[in-house]
This record gives structure tokens, sequence and C-alpha cells, in this order.
């Protein structure tokens, strides 16, 4: 969950104390949020980064404190593409001006996500493979600063997905038109990164399963995709949906994106995560136990209740392990966490 509380790119420590409290609080993975691979790449200038060398130690920082609760610390690789140049949400959500230090925005085609954002500039082949050098580069100071897992993120409207969806690509290359080629920019993402980052750490890839209009991504789509992903080794399809069409029909309600982690699961013979609107134990239990997918990835839920993961323990009598400092208020049955040894 992006928190729009970095300068210039850097963590800091509302971002120690935000991401090491979940840790505390018991979860097996903390991600931390979308972090741009460029400075054009944020959504908003308080957007994390990962662009230069120099954000590496406090991100490090991050990783041995999760580490050290006995949680695995994963990061997700972003790009906003058409999205960027925008307020954050406690500011209005609005377009930046030039006075404001708002940059021009790129996308596949100079179409505008809707009125309220910029139009972009189309990618030339330049930029094209100035942005796959960026989520490399990227990866490599994820790996540089200890993650145990990266996530190219191209779901929600960003960069990657926006080149995946007939919405927003209408490019006549080959970046454009058939499905293959719309899927290129994120294959050959997919592919530099996992040359880049350890082959015995996993990659993540999140997607948006569909756009929810008839004419953009659907899917049928995300488990073609997901095939191919598969056969350059990735390891887990994290499956939202969405963000891509700004006036489409979403069906929201609890567990409404899991049939789209089921079906990848089963049709692309990859493992998925799956989101949204996943708020009691016993429903994300549920998910696993009837094999609709790997992992529960908690988002919100954990924004309201930062300790989700023991009290998930507690309600569904089932033992926990708790840092040592608090086994003193902890149940009977727990025990201390160990931290992860690298």
């Amino acid at each position: 969950m992006c928190q729009y509380s970095s300068q210039d790119g850097f963590a800091n420590d509302w971002h120690l104390v935000h991401l090491g409290s979940r840790a505390v609080g018991g979860a097996g993975l903390v991600i931390v949020e979308a972090s741009a691979v460029t400075p054009q790449g944020r959504i908003t200038p308080a957007d994390m980064g990962i662009w230069k060398e120099e954000h590496i130690p406090n991100l490090a920082r991050i990783v041995r404190f999760l580490n050290a609760q006995g949680t695995c610390a994963g990061i997700q690789l972003a790009h906003a593409g058409r999205k960027a140049s925008m307020s954050s949400p406690f500011r209005g959500e609005r377009l930046l001006s030039a006075e404001e230090a708002g940059w021009t925005t790129v996308a596949p085609s100079a179409i505008p996500f809707n009125e309220r954002y910029s139009r972009p500039e189309g990618l030339d082949k330049t930029g094209i493979d100035a942005v796959k050098e960026a989520f490399v580069a990227a990866a490599r100071r994820a790996q540089a600063a200890g993650f145990d897992l990266v996530e190219i993120h191209a779901a929600h409207g960003y960069l990657l997905h926006e080149f995946l969806s007939p919405v927003s690509n209408q490019r006549t290359d080959e970046y454009g038109g058939s499905l293959e080629n719309r899927a290129r920019l994120l294959l050959e993402v997919t592919a530099g990164v996992r040359r880049a980052w350890p082959e015995h750490l996993p990659l993540s890839v999140r997607i948006s399963a569909t756009d929810w209009v008839e004419s953009g991504w659907t899917i049928e789509d995300s488990i073609q995709v997901a095939k191919l992903l598969r056969e350059l080794g990735v390891d887990i399809i994290d499956c939202s949906s969405g963000g891509n069409v700004s006036n489409a029909r979403v069906p929201v309600a609890p567990g409404y994106q899991v049939p789209f982690a089921a079906r990848i699961k089963k049709e692309a013979g990859i493992a998925t995560a799956a989101v949204g609107m996943i708020t009691e134990p016993e429903q994300a239990d549920r998910i696993i136990a009837e094999g609709e997918a790997d992992l529960v990835l908690l988002a919100r839920e954990t924004l309201r209740d930062p300790y989700f993961a023991l009290h998930a323990a507690a309600a569904m009598s089932k033992p926990a392990t708790w840092p040592e400092q608090y086994l003193r208020a902890a149940p009977p049955q727990s025990s201390p966490r160990a931290p992860i040894g690298k």
C-alpha cells in the first residue's frame, strides 16, 4: 500500500515503523509498496523509489528488521506510466502543474487515463529500452538491499499493464496489436529481471486479471500471459484486477478477485496469490485449503490491523510465534520467533 511519505524516493522512519509493525504482528511476508524504477515512474513526488544506489541503505535497514522478526521481505518494482505526475491522495489527487514540478508522463500510446490526468507521450524504442534497463537495475538494487522476493508490478493501469491492454495500447509496431506484441514489454522486462535476480529467490508478477470492460484485457488473456511468464521462471502470479479504465463497473464484494487466482492457478499451471476484500481469518484459510490460491496477500485489512496474523491465530485456536519481547502477553501455546537466516 503506497504511503506517499517519501522524499526523493527514500524510505524513512515512517516506512520502518509501518512495515516493521506488520512483521511484529506476525506476517510471514511483508511487501514494500510500489517503488518507482525511475523518477518519471512515480505516481506522485512522495512515492518510494529504487532508481538509484543511494536508496539501498534505507531499504536494507527495513529488510534487516523484517528478517529479524522471522518475516520475509519483498518489494514491488513499478512504473506508473500515464498515471504519474499526480499529487498524493492526501492533497486531492490531481495533476501536478509545471510550477509544482510536474513532469511529462509516458505510455504505450498518447491516450490519457481520463480528463484529470495528463496526455502522455508514446514511448519510442529508445524509451522502451530504457524502461527495461530500469527494471533490471532496480532488481539488482533489491538484491543488494537483501530482499527475499521481488514483484514486478504489471497491474492497476500502470505502465506494463498499459502495454498489455488494448484500451491503452494502440501501437502498430512490435509492441502493439496482437496479444503477443502487447505482452512483449512485460515479457522482456521479466526475462531481464529473472536473469538479474538470484535463481533461488522467488519472482512474482502482479497483474490485473481483467479490465472489467468487454474491449479490454480479459482473464483469458491473463491465463495466456501467465503461461508465458511461468516459462520465463516466474514463481507466482499476484492476481488483482482493474485500474486501467476509469469508468469500469467492478462488482466489488468479499473475495471478488479470488476466482481469477483460482483459474490462473488451474489453467496456467502456476502458483497464484489471491487479493481483494479478504478480511476474515476463516476466509483466508478457506482460500488456501480449497486450492483456490497458494498465498493470500492482505493490504487494507492489515492497515486496519497490523497484528492480523496473531489475531487470526488466536481466533482459529492455532499456535503462533510471537516476538520474545511480547511473550508475557501471548497465549500459552505461543513460541518465540526466530529470525530469518541469510
